[in-house]
């Protein structure tokens, strides 16, 4: 499974920038009220900037922060329910003790548990459609992972009727676990993430499925839409951080009676990095 696949927390740029202010702002506001606040002779590196590392971080990244349409439905799907939570391990050690032919049953009647889910789709019975699909997906052996894998991606589509979109992820994503080339999967979830606003993830998915179908036109125009979106908003992103980056070094700079105003920050027009310049 690639790495990209792998569906883990990620904290984002802003929100570490917002820790180690936070950190040094502690520290650092036990001189704030000494005016000409001066470096003793003698005074150790350690002891003029001692840090305690924040170990609980709870500030929210921005691309988590969804609108209350959406933070309704999905605040309630942080945890998988006992009526459709998958437990492979249970899965695992039950067909330990099962013949081939037992396992070929089980197939024919998760592939039936599959078809009745895809015929509650169709008449809008969603909730329904879950419920088989989950059956189907608790009754499928795990050696059949492309069933497994459509039985996923099927009970995210019903997921995503239901507006349930980060179950909907979930799904998707252990689809893609098990058929990496799953374009129907990637499919789904771009578009989830895009209706939680998660364009950057959008993006990177509607781009990989384009890439196993180039014939997809829509999801084509779609990579055209989002790349200028997701542009604006690493850009303002960028502009966030390096105020808060300016922040940051004012504190530091205080004690040796400097600013960030002692110092031109310009930016390379080819490479779009910063070079930093001392100036009196």
């Amino acid at each position: 499974m690639s790495d990209r696949l792998k569906n883990t927390c990620k904290t984002s740029n802003e929100a570490v920038i917002n820790d180690i202010t936070r950190d040094l702002e502690t520290s650092l506001n036990t001189n704030e009220n000494t005016e000409g606040y001066v470096i003793q002779p003698g005074t150790s590196e350690e002891q003029c900037f001692s840090t305690e590392t924040t170990k609980n971080h709870t500030e929210l990244p921005k691309e988590a922060e969804f609108d209350a349409d959406h933070n309704a439905s999905d605040n309630e799907e942080d945890k998988e329910s006992d009526t459709d939570s998958i437990d492979e391990e249970h899965l695992k050690d039950d067909e330990v003790a099962l013949t081939d032919d037992q396992k070929a049953e089980r197939l024919i009647m998760a592939e039936e548990l599959k078809q009745a889910g895809n015929n509650s789709y169709k008449c809008g019975e969603y909730e329904r459609s879950v419920e088989k699909y989950t059956e189907g997906l608790r009754l499928c052996p795990l050696q059949f992972d492309k069933v497994r894998a459509i039985l996923y991606c099927n009970r995210s589509a019903a997921r995503m009727k239901l507006k349930k979109y980060q179950k909907s992820i979930k799904d998707c994503t252990k689809a893609l676990e098990l058929d990496d080339k799953y374009v129907k999967a990637y499919l789904r979830r771009a578009s989830s993430n895009e209706l939680l606003e998660k364009y950057q993830d959008a993006l990177s998915d509607y781009e990989k499925a384009l890439e196993l179908d180039p014939s997809l036109e829509e999801t084509r125009k779609a990579v055209v839409r989002l790349k200028p979106i997701v542009e604006a908003k690493n850009e303002e992103m960028k502009k966030e951080m390096l105020g808060k980056l300016k922040d940051l070094g004012n504190m530091i700079l205080k004690p040796f009676g400097l600013s960030t105003q002692n110092f031109n920050m310009e930016q390379d027009p080819e490479t779009k990095g910063y070079k930093i310049n001392f100036k009196q």
